[in-house]
């Protein structure tokens, strides 16, 4: 340890630590622009200069490493008239618009120009003025005559994101930050600029001009999207969600956001909201108040199977559960999985199988069938600091993606082959101290899940390494907490001659949407429990999206948060736990006299502790079938990040980004060839009763005789499931721009 004084206070460090991370000990602020706790040093503002006993000038305390016995003044004559004159020169270009900037109000520079800017400039010459940049939908760049150069955003993307997505040209006043010629930002962290930028230089496009941050008031919330559990502040202006910001938890999300997770409150006030009960007779739509629409509800649900979202609540889980759990009745929340044989053969609730900062902290792990960057952003970020401190990283998956870190090994097999693939990596995690097997959501989806999930448990055994589960939503832990599968499960409740839809787009959020749908339209009655409108169903009961009721999520590492509303209901929209409720009671069912959503968590939860619950242990017996190797082509199929659940779907920005391209027909070359098609061309798919038209695209890493078509998407919903045999033929020719 070293020891110093900074402005007359003693202090103990570590070897390596710099006179700020000393400060920031002691709680002594120290101001600065370019330095940021979780990014490099770049020493390039000078904003924190401090003295230096026998340093001949001020020096960054960002930059200066503690030297045993060294004396610091952060706010001597000498500190303060460097940090004057660092201000004054950052200002004489900086237009001073913040009665316009969005930055205003929580802007870093105006707050540090208080205390440390002239009361007026010297500097008489004309300011220089910087183009405005389009770098995509979500990032404005509108003013960048504001930027300062620090650099931040730069390194964001380096280091944390893992892709350099903007850069600096240009030198001295001629500076200025600059995406890739004709490229945008399209990294699923990119909004995390926004946050870093000290200045109003990068701002939210969807939230520009909207709002001043004075106006706004904060409240705390959780994610409703992957089972990261992500913290959020909802700020609200007028009973309104005007932007999602993110809270700091360094045992979950840290300081970030991911894009999904900070923009899709966009999403919460789209143009088709359902706002008022609705039913259908004689064939048409009309609206009706609660009284009416419930009785009809009730009358019409008889055997009935419950299809759950696993991004509801916990609360609303349990009572879709309660409702499954009656005689006749069936329910499930596992929409995507298709392979249920282990039900009844695990030891408790899969999970992450660790805390999720032991993600950071482990030196092999093996990442199964995910893909990662997009199904988890910020659980691939953690484990990219792993891989760049020496974390050796494995992928087995049927894409070769770019997870934007170093792989020690991958392994790109067709989804008939994952499972003979998996024992070929018990050499690489050999010798692990602390190592993990990591299932992602393509492994939990496919047919053959039991099978990988009691062969990745043999391989742990083997090495001595951890297994888990990357939890695909929000609720993928709380929904078996909650008493789900009921009744049978997915498969009892698809053959129910009434279905009950809570937050659920069946052609849309289901393995296979064509069995899904063929179940909604073969039943005599469905109600549905939603937030938009639909043509689903024979009554649609307005819910509230996760912002407008109270509710708990438990993330994938068995993590209980609980939350409150953060605006009033819509219209005559109800949160979705009090709707289940009263059906529950309207339908004769006993334990539904419930009067506060604490009252079902307490139910749920029924004085358990939710840690005793989770076990990745399976029995090896008894697994299904699985996917055997078939002749012609088999489909791969991913959920696109901005399809993944209804309230992203209806996120215009997001819907606008790279991501959220229409699917193509992804495919190698020989096969293209072999089609007489070229990269462009327009294919013909074929799958179970269905088919859709697409672009043929190349990708030359896939498996032999595989193409990879998402599902999730509008343009794919009438092919059947996520895995097996397709069929594919060149319509034409003719090149598609």
């Amino acid at each position: 340890m070293l020891k110093l004084e900074i402005d007359g206070r003693e202090v103990e460090v570590q070897h390596g630590a710099t006179v700020m991370d000393a400060a920031t000990k002691l709680g002594i602020y120290v101001p600065h622009f370019c330095y940021h706790r979780k990014l490099s040093i770049a020493a390039n503002c000078r904003m924190c200069l401090v003295e230096v006993e026998k340093a001949p000038k001020p020096l960054p305390a960002c930059a200066t490493p503690v030297t045993d016995g060294m004396k610091v003044k952060t706010s001597s004559a000498v500190a303060k008239g460097a940090q004057n004159s660092v201000m004054e020169f950052l200002l004489i270009n900086h237009p001073l618009d913040c009665p316009i900037c969005d930055q205003g109000g929580e802007c870093q520079l105006q707050d540090l120009a208080v205390g440390y800017g002239g009361s007026a400039s010297r500097y008489g010459e004309e300011k220089r003025f910087v183009m405005a940049k389009d770098i995509g939908p979500l990032v404005a760049a509108e003013e960048m005559s504001r930027c300062i150069q620090c650099t931040r955003c730069v390194r964001f993307g380096q280091e944390v994101a893992g892709v350099m997505e903007l850069g600096m040209v240009g030198r001295g006043e001629h500076s200025e930050i600059v995406a890739f010629v004709g490229k945008s930002v399209d990294s699923e962290l990119s909004g995390n600029m926004i946050d870093l930028c000290p200045v109003g230089a990068l701002t939210s496009k969807p939230f520009r001009y909207s709002a001043r941050t004075w106006e706004l008031s904060r409240r705390k919330s959780v994610s409703p999207h992957d089972g990261l559990g992500s913290n959020l502040v909802v700020q609200v202006k007028q009973n309104r969600v005007m932007r999602v910001l993110p809270l700091e938890n360094e045992a979950i999300n840290e300081c970030w956001l991911s894009d999904k997770d900070r923009f899709s409150y966009e999403g919460l006030n789209a143009d088709d909201r359902l706002t008022v009960p609705m039913v259908r007779k004689d064939g048409r739509w009309r609206e009706a108040d609660w009284q009416e629409a419930l009785e009809f509800a009730a009358r019409g649900l008889k055997d009935f199977g419950v299809l759950a979202s696993p991004h509801a609540t916990l609360e609303e889980l349990f009572l879709a559960g309660q409702l499954g759990a009656a005689p006749g009745n069936a329910a499930d929340f596992r929409l995507r999985h298709s392979d249920f044989s282990a039900d009844g053969r695990r030891a408790g609730i899969p999970w992450l199988g660790m805390p999720v900062t032991e993600l950071g902290r482990l030196d092999r792990v093996l990442v199964v069938g995910s893909f990662l960057r997009k199904d988890h952003p910020l659980l691939a970020h953690r484990l990219r600091q792993a891989a760049k401190r020496g974390t050796q990283v494995h992928m087995l998956h049927s894409v070769d993606e770019d997870w934007l870190m170093p792989l020690r090994s991958r392994k790109v097999v067709a989804p008939s082959d994952l499972l003979a693939a998996l024992p070929g990596f018990a050499e690489a995690l050999k010798g692990a101290k602390n190592g993990a097997i990591l299932l992602g959501n393509f492994a939990q989806q496919h047919p053959q899940a039991a099978q990988l999930h009691a062969a990745a448990q043999a391989l742990a055994q083997e090495t001595g390494t951890k297994l888990g589960f990357l939890g695909e939503a929000a609720n993928s832990v709380g929904g078996y907490v909650a008493g789900l599968p009921a009744g049978g499960g997915l498969e009892a409740a698809l053959g129910k001659q009434a279905l009950l839809l809570l937050n659920v787009e069946p052609h849309l959020d289901c393995a296979n949407p064509q069995a899904a749908m063929a179940a909604v339209r073969g039943a005599r009655f469905t109600v549905n429990l939603s937030a938009y409108r639909s043509e689903v169903g024979d009554v649609l009961l307005p819910v509230t999206p996760f912002t407008e009721t109270p509710g708990t999520f438990i993330s994938t590492e068995g993590r209980v948060q609980g939350f409150h509303a953060t605006v009033r209901p819509l219209g005559e929209s109800r949160p979705a736990w009090k709707v289940l409720r009263v059906l529950g009671t309207m339908l004769g069912l006993p334990g539904f006299d419930y009067e506060t959503v604490e009252e079902v968590r307490a139910a749920c939860l029924g004085g358990k502790e939710v840690a005793a619950m989770l076990s990745n242990a399976i029995d090896p017996a008894g697994a299904a079938a699985g996917l055997p190797a078939a002749p012609g082509f088999q489909r791969i199929a991913n959920v696109p990040i901005y399809f993944a659940d209804p309230l992203v779907r209806r996120s215009l920005p997001l819907q606008k980004t790279r991501d959220a391209r229409p699917p193509r027909a992804w495919m190698n070359a020989r096969m293209l060839q072999s089609l007489g098609a070229t990269d462009g061309s327009l294919v013909l798919v074929r799958q179970g009763e269905g088919e859709a038209g697409l672009v043929a695209a190349l990708d030359d890493k896939l498996p032999e005789n595989c193409v990879r078509i998402a599902a999730a998407h509008p343009s794919t919903a009438a092919l059947g499931p996520m895995f097996g045999p397709i069929t594919v033929e060149t319509i034409t020719a003719q090149r598609v721009a």
